[in-house]
C-alpha cells in the first residue's frame, strides 16, 4: 500500500497528515507557531519557524505511522494564503518576517493606488479589489521599507513568495507558486494565468522577484534532501482552494464554507470566469496539470475562529476555546448584544479597511455569556453576507452547504448558521478538508486516485443541520446585525 502526506500550514499552527489508500487519516502531527503583533493592525509570522515546524511534523507524523518515507506516494501542500515572505536566494534568509494576510500596514498604500486607479482598480485582471489583504500591496510595503531589498530585488538577489513558494524553495532550491496562491497576490491575470506586467510596472515590482506558476494538479518539485529525499510534491493548493477539493466540489455551483481562523465560502463556477458585483473575488478554484483552469466566487471573512481566540487571550472570559458554546448556550438569545469582530476592516461583502470591531447593544442586563454568543452569532450573520452577495452574483441558489473546519464542532453555532442561511449543513466525516484536499490532489497527480468520481465514493456524510427557526425571526435579527456593521465602519477616517 501507498500512502499520500499532507502539508497543511495554517494561520497558527503547521500539520503533516498521511492518508491510506481510502482516504482515511493515519497519522498527524501538528505545532503552533507563534502570532506576532509588533503594533496595532501589524501581524507577523517568522517564517523560519514555521520552516523548521514544517520539517519536525513531517518526521513526526512518518514516525507515528510507523512508516518509511518511501512508503509516501507523494506530498501535497496547502497553505495560509496572501502571507507574504521575502528573502535571499544566496543566503536562504528572510529579510523580514512574514506579513500575514491579516496585516494591516499597507492600508495608506491601498489608498494612494485606489486614488490612482479607481476603487475596482485591477479587478477586472485579477478578480480583486484593492486591499491590504493580497499580498501585492505587502511586498510593495516591504520593498519600500525593509533595509536593502529594494536594491537586492534590483539586482535579483531577493526573492517573493507565498508561504508555499517558500516551502517549495527550501525543499527542492525551485522557485515556484500554484495558480491558486498566484491568484491571491492580485499580481496574476486570470485569463492568462501569468504575471501582469502591467500591474509589475505600476507598483515597480521586479519580475525576477516572483516564483513561476503552476498548476495545482501535478508535478511541482522533488525534495532535495533530509529523510523524504526524493518524493516528489505532486499538488499545491492555497487551503481554501484545497478544502474545496477536500468537499469533492468539482461540479459548477457547489460550495464549501471553511470555519478556521477565518471564514472562506467559495463556490465552484467551472471554467467561467464570473466576476462579481456584490463584493466577492474571483479566483482559482484549481487546475489540473494539461487541462483548461475552473474557478470560483469566494467569500473572505477575517476575523471567525480567532474571535474565540480573542474572547480567551483579550477579555479572559473564556479559558479555552471549547467553552464558548457552553458559555454562550447559557443564555436563551443574545440578549440584543451584537458583536462585529471589524478587527482587520471588514472583507466581503463590504471591502471596509477603514471598520473596525464593536458590541453594541449593551445594557445592564448583558452579560459575558450574551458576549460569547453574540461572537459566535457573528460567524453565521457574516456568512449570511457572503451567500447573498453569492447567489447574487452566481444566480444559484444552494440547496445545501458543505462545512468544514475546527468550528463546526460547535453544535449551537452550526444549528444557528442553518437557522440564518434558510438551508441545510452538511459536515463531513472527515472534518481535516484542506490536508485532505491537498492529499486528494497529490494522489490524483501520481496516480493513486484516477478519477475525481474514485474520491467521491469516499466522501460521507456525518451530520447534517436543519435550519428550524421562522423566517420572520431570522429576518428580525438579521436586520439589527446590519444595523451593528453600518456602525462599525468610518471608524478609522479623518
Amino acid at each position: 500500500m501507498k500512502y499520500i502526506g499532507a502539508i497543511d500550514q495554517g494561520t497558527t499552527s503547521t500539520r503533516f497528515i498521511i492518508f491510506d489508500q481510502s482516504g482515511h487519516l493515519v497519522s498527524s502531527a501538528q505545532r503552533e507557531h507563534k502570532q506576532i503583533f509588533p503594533q496595532a493592525g501589524w501581524v507577523e509570522h517568522d517564517p523560519l519557524e514555521i520552516l523548521e515546524n514544517t520539517r519536525l511534523c513531517m518526521a513526526e507524523a512518518l514516525i507515528k505511522a510507523k512508516l518509511h518515507a518511501q512508503d509516501i506516494a507523494a506530498i501535497g501542500i496547502s497553505n495560509q494564503r496572501e502571507t507574504t515572505v521575502v528573502w535571499n536566494k544566496k543566503t536562504g534568509k528572510p529579510y523580514a518576517n512574514a506579513l500575514v494576510w491579516q496585516d494591516m500596514r499597507s492600508q495608506t498604500l491601498v489608498e494612494k493606488f485606489a486614488a490612482d486607479f479607481g476603487s475596482t482598480g485591477w479587478a477586472h485582471k485579477t478578480g480583486l479589489p484593492f486591499s491590504p489583504y493580497f499580498s501585492a500591496m505587502k511586498l510593495k510595503w516591504l520593498v519600500e521599507n525593509v533595509p536593502a531589498l529594494r536594491a537586492d530585488a534590483e539586482k535579483g538577489d531577493a526573492l517573493f513568495g507565498t508561504i508555499d513558494t517558500w516551502l517549495i524553495w527550501n525543499a527542492s532550491g525551485e522557485h515556484k507558486t500554484d495558480v491558486t496562491n498566484a491568484s491571491r497576490t492580485m499580481l496574476m491575470n486570470l485569463h492568462t494565468l501569468t504575471w501582469d506586467q502591467d500591474i509589475l510596472k505600476a507598483l515597480d515590482i521586479p519580475l525576477h522577484m516572483l516564483p513561476t506558476i503552476c498548476p495545482n494538479v501535478g508535478f511541482i518539485c522533488t525534495i532535495k534532501d533530509g529523510i523524504f529525499k526524493g518524493i516528489s510534491i505532486m499538488a499545491c493548493l492555497g487551503d481554501q482552494h484545497a478544502a474545496l477539493i477536500g468537499q469533492t466540489c468539482f461540479e459548477p455551483g457547489q460550495a464549501k464554507n471553511t470555519y478556521g481562523t477565518g471564514c472562506f465560502l467559495l463556490m465552484n463556477t467551472g471554467e467561467k470566469i464570473v466576476p462579481s458585483n456584490n463584493g466577492l473575488l474571483t479566483t482559482i478554484a484549481y487546475q489540473f496539470e494539461g487541462q483548461p483552469c475552473n474557478y470560483a466566487l469566494e467569500g473572505s471573512i477575517a476575523v471567525t475562529g480567532s474571535l474565540m481566540q480573542w474572547l480567551r487571550d483579550n477579555l479572559g472570559i473564556i479559558q479555552a476555546s471549547e467553552e464558548v458554546e457552553k458559555l454562550a448556550a447559557s443564555v436563551p438569545d443574545n440578549g440584543d448584544v451584537y458583536l462585529v469582530p471589524a478587527f482587520s476592516g471588514l472583507y466581503a461583502p463590504y471591502w471596509r479597511s477603514d471598520a473596525r470591531g464593536i458590541i453594541v447593544g449593551l445594557t445592564r442586563y448583558a452579560n459575558k455569556a450574551h458576549i460569547a454568543r453574540a461572537a459566535l452569532e457573528a460567524t453565521a450573520y457574516q456568512t449570511l453576507d457572503v451567500l447573498q452577495a453569492m447567489e447574487a452574483d452566481s444566480g444559484i441558489n444552494l440547496q445545501s452547504l458543505n462545512v468544514d473546519g475546527g468550528m463546526v464542532v460547535n453544535e449551537l453555532l452550526m444549528q444557528f448558521q442553518a437557522d440564518m442561511l434558510q438551508v441545510p449543513l452538511q459536515r463531513p466525516l472527515i472534518n481535516e478538508t484542506t490536508a485532505l484536499g491537498a492529499a486528494y490532489a497529490a494522489g490524483l497527480a501520481c496516480g493513486i486516485w484516477k478519477t475525481v468520481q474514485e474520491l467521491k465514493q469516499h466522501h460521507h456524510i456525518h451530520q447534517t443541520w436543519q435550519p428550524y427557526m421562522e423566517p420572520t425571526e431570522r429576518d428580525r435579527l438579521y436586520k439589527k446585525w446590519i444595523k451593528a456593521v453600518e456602525r462599525s465602519m468610518n471608524w478609522t477616517s479623518s
